[in-house]
């Protein structure tokens, strides 16, 4: 069985704070490698735009197919609309509740916007990285991101998430956070 999530609507709108930066500067830099092996921020932002709608519609209980958008034409108005959409779902504290659906299976509410919180942060970090920006949060989110990231990268290990990468115990919690999802905090492309 799924672990008990916790809800975590307050973190939403802090986990995507980087996000509207971030995606303007990638369609500068599409062909640019990221964290996420073998892709580039091209496979990452059409990753993005697949599944922002589909987790917002969760939120909604009311989730869209997946689509296979492409980053062509106006595709970053696309994406941030997108996010705001879904970080406006996942704001209200009523989406954390029940059950829901992403694609066929019945999920609970607060694991689904728990993946939503990973989404966020672990994707605006390896945006990040296969920019060379630098990202940040607050030590807040980040100390209850890890623990959330501690409930669900063992749930993905081998699809949505790598092994564990090794990191002192005294790392940032920031690296511990994208260590724990399988991402090398060293990457660098």
């Amino acid at each position: 069985m799924f672990p008990d999530f916790t809800p975590r609507p307050h973190l939403v709108v802090a986990a995507a704070a980087p996000h509207e930066k971030l995606v303007a500067r990638a369609a500068e830099r599409l062909g640019a490698p990221v964290p996420c092996e073998e892709w580039t921020v091209r496979d990452l932002a059409e990753h993005m735009m697949t599944w922002t709608p589909v987790l917002a519609g969760s939120g909604r209980r009311t989730p869209p197919a997946a689509g296979t958008p492409k980053a062509e034409g106006d595709w970053v108005a696309t994406l941030d609309a997108g996010r705001d959409d879904m970080v406006a779902v996942w704001s209200d504290p009523s989406a954390w509740e029940g059950t829901t659906t992403m694609t066929a299976s019945e999920l609970p509410a607060s694991m689904v916007g728990t993946m939503v919180l990973c989404e966020l942060v672990l994707h605006a970090w390896d945006l990040s990285r296969g920019l060379g920006e630098k990202v940040t949060w607050d030590d807040a989110v980040l100390a209850e991101m890890l623990e959330a990231m501690q409930q669900m990268a063992p749930l993905g290990r081998g699809s949505a998430f790598g092994d564990e990468v090794p990191v002192p115990d005294d790392a940032a919690l920031l690296d511990r956070v994208v260590a724990v999802a399988g991402r090398d905090p060293a990457w660098r492309p």
